[in-house]
């Protein structure tokens, strides 16, 4: 190979990534506090979240723009996932101790079959997730990352304000939920 063609080639993968990177990156996250896995975003650095829909996996339709005036929690989890195993307890009781306050926990469950899920959900926790075997619903929620487990928290305006990205406990969950619900509507 010749050194011209070596720097052209070098030059195109040049390109290349930063033109990946620029579509792969969570630009939104730079304006945002992380801390441990945990990136929280003060009101006016919040991205928003697309009208995102989907099929229950027990029947039916789910549409997150039916939610905006609640805060909406969402879990990208999976029946496969052991930290998704270790989450659902703390889920269901944050969920719990916090709906007469506006809010509400959606579930996104990825690369599953559907009786395997329904199995997970059973005993575990009463709302409800979106049946999401492709992965297409979780990358709608636009975060470009989607781990699993992580949990979003979405304002009353359907922003992101708080993104945690691994497994969560009621004692760090709960306060998040909390302070985004008491926090007053534009």
């Amino acid at each position: 190979m010749t050194m011209r063609r070596f720097v052209a080639l070098l030059a195109i993968a040049a390109l290349a990534g930063a033109a990946l990177t620029g579509c792969g990156s969570d630009s939104w996250v730079d304006d945002c506090v992380t801390t441990q896995g945990v990136i929280e975003c003060a009101p006016d650095k919040r991205p928003q979240v697309k009208d995102v829909t989907g099929e229950l996996l027990d029947g039916g339709a789910y549409d997150v723009a039916n939610d905006r005036g609640k805060v909406v929690v969402v879990n990208f989890w999976g029946s496969w996932c052991n930290p998704c195993r270790a989450e659902a307890d703390d889920l269901e009781r944050t969920y719990q101790a916090t709906k007469a306050k506006g809010v509400t926990f959606i579930g996104v469950n990825s690369r599953d079959d559907r009786d395997s899920a329904k199995a997970f959900e059973q005993g575990r926790v009463t709302y409800p997730s979106v049946f999401d075997p492709d992965g297409k619903v979780a990358l709608e929620f636009d975060v470009n990352q989607v781990s699993t487990p992580q949990t979003l928290i979405l304002d009353r305006a359907g922003k992101i304000a708080v993104a945690l990205r691994r497994a969560t406990v009621a004692s760090e969950l709960q306060p998040l939920v909390e302070r985004v619900a008491a926090e007053r509507t534009p």
